[in-house]
């Protein structure tokens, strides 16, 4: 089992810190974006009953249509998510982990 001073090491490492950095940078913006997103959603069922009744054809209104495209969008940001992770987090967080474990058998020797 790895020391706490080989979690700070590793903690402290440039790696790690663009791994941080990674993840961020599509998580933060990608949060607000739904949020903002999700809250219109709700202000407009309150605030915009008449618009969001609407058809648009047969019993389609334009509120069921922005609540399908809610399940829409959280897919698709699953989806992006998936592959940011597959193509920037895990590989690097691999390396971490790879460099964390040599470093705990070079140490137990």
């Amino acid at each position: 089992m790895p020391s706490p001073a080989h979690y700070r090491e590793v903690e402290q490492s440039a790696e790690f810190v663009e791994l941080r950095k990674r993840f961020r940078s599509f998580a933060f913006p990608m949060t607000v974006a739904f949020l903002v997103w999700y809250f219109l959603y709700i202000l407009l069922s309150v605030y915009a009953t008449a618009w969001m009744s609407t058809r648009v054809f047969g019993t389609i209104t334009i509120g069921l249509i922005i609540s399908l495209l809610q399940f829409v969008s959280t897919f698709l940001i699953t989806w992006l998510y998936i592959r940011h992770a597959n193509t920037k987090l895990d590989p690097l967080s691999s390396k971490l982990k790879a460099d964390l474990e040599a470093d705990m058998e070079g140490s137990d020797l």
